[in-house]
């Protein structure tokens, strides 16, 4: 698969929310590691991010790619349960193994404009501000 393709295939089965799809594009020991959440395991992280979702929409503005490395730049109109605004501009590195499964999600982004209404929707963060 191509990385276009991975990022299309990964942020469709995101935005619809469907844990399964999400995983098969994960190996089983995957990790990913979020600003929020911290580093978890892939089977932990998406239905803990899709439990604190009321409704997300995913842009997708480009994918880049080398050799076992693809970089998902893309805007996230992330919804809260309570309705709260929480979106984003975001890039998603993924690192693939021979199978093109990936086995480490790193995502960055500026958590300024969503940390607080995350922490007061959710109890905290990995990192809670002061």
């Amino acid at each position: 698969m191509t990385g276009q393709a991975l990022a299309r295939a990964y942020l469709g089965a995101l935005g619809r929310g469907d844990v399964d799809e999400i995983l098969a594009l994960f190996h089983p020991d995957a990790v990913v590691h979020s600003p929020l959440y911290g580093p978890s395991p892939a089977a932990e992280f998406y239905p803990r991010l899709l439990a604190d979702t009321g409704s997300a929409e995913l842009h997708l503005r480009g994918a880049t790619e080398g050799e076992r490395l693809v970089g998902v730049w893309f805007r996230f109109d992330w919804t809260l349960p309570s309705g709260a605004p929480a979106g984003f501009e975001c890039v998603d590195m993924l690192e693939l193994d021979g199978d093109g499964l990936i086995t480490t999600l790193r995502i960055f982004y500026d958590t300024v404009t969503t940390r607080k209404a995350f922490e007061r929707e959710t109890g905290g963060s990995w990192r809670d501000t002061p």
